[in-house]
């Protein structure tokens, strides 16, 4: 078998793109429960860990960081955002304005991420002709 790490930033955008899809369906579920009394606004953690993940070391290459990342621990965690502070009287703490910008962030931020991804498999295809 022929050992290659052509699919390294393959692996790690694909799971930064499953975690903006997580995060969608946490804002959605925050706009979704705007009205609901005592709900927590949800999100997803994965930057900071892909951040550790890829290290501080200012003289390595990005290559070389994302060989050096285990995909399987790069892992999207879903977390209640503020959950002892609200606004309201209600109990309530999300924001739907806010929610709705997170919203347009995070869908640009996926379609990126797929945008990314598809140059990726371009490149190998390129280079396989």
């Amino acid at each position: 078998m022929i050992n290659t790490n052509a699919f390294d930033y393959i692996n790690v955008l694909g799971r930064a793109a499953d975690a903006s899809w997580l995060r969608n369906e946490a804002i959605s579920n925050n706009i979704a429960n705007a009205d609901t009394p005592f709900y927590k606004r949800q999100d997803v953690s994965f930057e900071a860990e892909l951040k550790r993940a890829l290290g501080n070391n200012r003289n390595e290459s990005m290559d070389s960081k994302v060989a050096n990342i285990t995909v399987s621990e790069l892992q999207a965690r879903p977390y209640t955002d503020y959950e002892n502070f609200s606004y309201r009287l209600d109990g309530n703490n999300v924001d739907i304005e806010n929610e709705n910008v997170m919203l347009a962030e995070n869908q640009l931020k996926y379609q990126g991420l797929l945008v990314s991804i598809n140059q990726e498999f371009t490149n190998l295809q390129a280079v396989m002709r």
